[in-house]
């Protein structure tokens, strides 16, 4: 099985976020008669900790505009990379999927609270040890900085006095509020915004000079909008996806580590880094053996 499931599974984020006052994200497309549940409707309860038993939900949380990893797509649906992943993880181990799209600053308190059993959507992992329990890296990853082709920006030296943008609780912000904080200094201004798509939008207008992201988020911008974007050649940081579980939920992140490892040894991640390539995915860059 290679396309996820959909379920929007609201009514539980909805529940979750209300306690602590905060609004998940909408505009998520239609359940679709698989889920076995009505729209709006509540998918069962996630368990805190352990290995769901054959039929249980496993609830996927992730943001809808993080392309190619997990995004709409043209038909209305939820699909990605990590979707799939997801997908095909959930069908060999007897669980039924319901993907969550989440307000990322609510990502915490679902986890913690049992509504959603995982972050799966391009998570880097390092900097974040301390708070989750990871999967193994699956992903080569990294932190760069994409421009407009006629900016005439060539290295990150030339970004002193330019306005810079980046996605808020991102990896590429800890790394330029740490590591990179010196380069950082010289900008005219960093600012945040909820998702990458709308970053590059405003790079495109030219309301801002560059946006600071990860390097699959770049390389499938830069697809989808030929001789528009260049990324510099100098990485801000070398990094690794995985998938992020509740601090210390080892064992159902060895579940899903035996489960990728048999994939791969299949040949299932090879043919969804095929289906994704267009978008910028390579098999060159897993790591998870």
């Amino acid at each position: 099985m290679l396309n996820p499931v959909v379920s929007r599974a609201g009514a539980l984020a909805a529940a979750a976020l209300t306690c602590i006052s905060l609004a998940a994200c909408g505009g998520a497309p239609a359940d679709t008669a698989d889920t076995g549940s009505a729209a709006g409707s509540a998918p069962a309860a996630t368990e805190d900790a352990g290995v769901p038993a054959e039929g249980d939900t496993f609830t996927v949380g992730f943001d809808q505009s993080y392309p190619p990893y997990g995004f709409v797509g043209d038909d209305g649906e939820f699909t990605g990379f990590d979707l799939d992943l997801a997908a095909e993880v959930c069908e060999r181990n007897g669980w039924e999927l319901a993907l969550e799209p989440i307000d990322w600053d609510a990502k915490d308190t679902l986890l913690n609270s049992g509504a959603i059993s995982c972050i799966w959507n391009g998570f880097t992992i390092e900097g974040r040890e301390d708070d989750y329990t990871f999967s193994e890296p699956y992903m080569l990853n990294g932190q760069v900085v994409v421009v407009r082709a006629d900016s005439g920006i060539e290295s990150l030296e030339d970004l002193a006095g330019k306005a810079v943008i980046t996605q808020v609780d991102s990896a590429a912000l800890d790394v330029l509020e740490g590591d990179q904080a010196d380069l950082a200094a010289t900008f005219a201004s960093l600012d945040t915004i909820g998702e990458y798509n709308t970053a590059f939008m405003q790079l495109e207008s030219g309301a801002v000079d560059a946006v600071a992201c990860d390097l699959s988020i770049a390389e499938y911008q830069m697809a989808a909008n030929p001789d528009t974007y260049v990324q510099l050649p100098e990485m801000l940081s070398e990094e690794h996806y995985g998938v992020g579980f509740k601090k210390g939920n080892e064992e159902l992140a060895a579940t899903v580590n035996d489960t990728l490892r048999a994939m791969n040894e299949d040949g299932t991640i090879e043919e969804l880094c095929e289906k994704y390539a267009e978008y910028g995915i390579s098999y060159e860059n897993w790591v998870l053996e």
